[in-house]
């Protein structure tokens, strides 16, 4: 039995919002890292179901896939070089410690 669009948009949606509650509740930078990294994967649920259903014909869900993934996997390497300067600087990656820089 093959999963519907209404399945794919469901989980998308848990996703999404466990995503936004991880971000939102969370004072570790490397869990909202994660939880910004779920936004990310459930948008590309979306683009994958949309383009299945709706256009099967066309790739452009895909494309749009392949971009944000690329852009993820830039995202997280220059936050992750982020979070470890501010480790070394601050031996901290709690949001708090965080604010209290000075640029």
């Amino acid at each position: 039995m093959q999963p519907g669009i209404y399945h794919l948009l469901l989980i998308s949606t848990a996703l999404f919002f466990i995503g936004v509650y991880g971000f939102f509740t969370r004072r570790n930078l490397i869990t909202m890292l994660m939880s910004i990294e779920l936004i990310l994967n459930s948008v590309n649920i979306n683009f994958i179901a949309f383009n299945k259903y709706l256009w099967a014909n066309k790739l452009d869900g895909v494309l749009f896939t392949i971009f944000i993934m690329a852009i993820a996997a830039a995202e997280a390497a220059v936050a992750i070089a982020i979070i470890i300067n501010l480790y070394r600087s601050r031996q901290s990656i709690d949001v708090k410690h965080a604010e209290e820089l000075k640029w």
